[in-house]
């Protein structure tokens, strides 16, 4: 198969367009370069063709022959403040529309999209008087006061965590996440318009070798591994009890490939590892691969952060037979010694 990936240079684009190759797919890969993604000098990949995929032109020169696209092409992170709004609505919003109106053009009908478990928001909360619920936006006052978990709707009463599953309703809560939520309605319009084929890939929080570091959007592993290379002990917001779930990402490019044989239709799909760890969890186990100094919590908050979000991913493993094969501890050892 003939495949454009875009943003194939980047973190998760790389071993992407090497589990793609090694499955024996013909890749050309489309990429911006975009300079708060790449530091350095630029990359040097067989088939990369720079170009921004709001570039109508670039993009259909890349598509010329190709019987997929898997789109990574995104600005990613939950952003500094309110002026990074135009480029997460113009990177990711604005481009996925301008690719899919070439895919449409090129007849190319089959589309693995790179979305986010950032689109359930807070996702789903357990109320022992209310059975599941939707919590909503946890308030300033509340966090200021050191109170975390997010209450339940109906009685006020703190939330046990939950697995969300792809059903579950979407609540998105800062600009990165309404961009991918809006990314997965552009591309089921495009499936309904054009009768193609779209699975919509909700990765969880992805880690591993060539994890950017040092930029204002890296996520929590690289933040803390900075840290513990300075010697300096890595500041957990909150209480470090927020849940997430670490995904290696040789094991997300590995569900990334798979996506392409899914059946057809709009079908999105939770990428996780199925193990849910707290943050204060990940930042200790980042210090001992180190050898670091132990993590600080510092009671710290950011307005737009979720308090959990872990998704049930077993659809996509009973669809597409996928499965995680990276132990935590070692991906994380791997992570530490990678010298990034």
């Amino acid at each position: 198969m003939r495949v454009l990936l875009t943003g194939g240079a980047g973190f998760i684009g790389t071993h992407v367009l090497a589990a793609l190759r090694g499955g024996g797919h013909d890749v050309v890969v489309l990429d911006s370069l975009r300079a708060d993604v790449h530091r350095g000098p630029a990359p040097v990949i067989d088939g990369l063709v720079v170009g921004d995929v709001r570039d109508a032109a670039a993009v259909d020169s890349a598509l010329r022959g190709a019987d997929a696209v898997v789109h990574l092409a995104a600005k990613v992170g939950l952003g500094v403040d309110v002026q990074d709004l135009p480029d997460y609505a113009g990177s990711n919003d604005h481009g996925t529309a301008i690719l899919l109106a070439a895919m449409a053009r090129a007849g190319v009908a089959r589309l693995v999209l790179a979305s986010s478990m950032v689109v359930y928001g807070e996702g789903v909360g357990h109320c022992g008087t209310h059975g599941d619920v939707r919590p909503g936006p946890r308030a300033e006052a509340a966090l200021a006061a050191g109170e975390f978990e997010p209450p339940c709707p109906v009685c006020g009463e703190a939330l046990a965590p939950a697995l969300v599953s792809e059903d579950a309703p979407l609540d998105p809560r800062n600009g990165y996440a309404a961009s991918k939520l809006a990314q997965e309605h552009l591309a089921a319009s495009w499936a309904r318009a054009t009768g193609g084929s779209v699975a919509a890939l909700r990765y969880h929080n992805v880690y591993g070798p060539g994890l950017p570091m040092n930029t204002p959007y890296a996520g929590v592993a690289a933040i803390f591994l900075s840290a513990l290379r300075q010697g300096i002990a890595p500041r957990v917001n909150e209480d470090g009890g927020m849940r997430r779930d670490f995904v290696h990402v040789r094991d997300v490019a590995a569900a990334t490939v798979a996506a392409l044989h899914h059946g057809g239709g709009v079908r999105a799909y939770n990428v996780g590892s199925g193990t849910p760890r707290t943050v204060g969890e990940l930042a200790a186990a980042l210090a001992d691969a180190v050898g670091g100094p132990a993590p600080m919590v510092s009671g710290d908050y950011r307005l737009g952060d979720v308090r959990h979000i872990t998704a049930d991913s077993s659809r996509l493993r009973a669809e597409l037979g996928w499965a995680p094969q990276v132990d935590f501890a070692a991906g994380l050892a791997e992570l530490a010694g990678s010298g990034q």
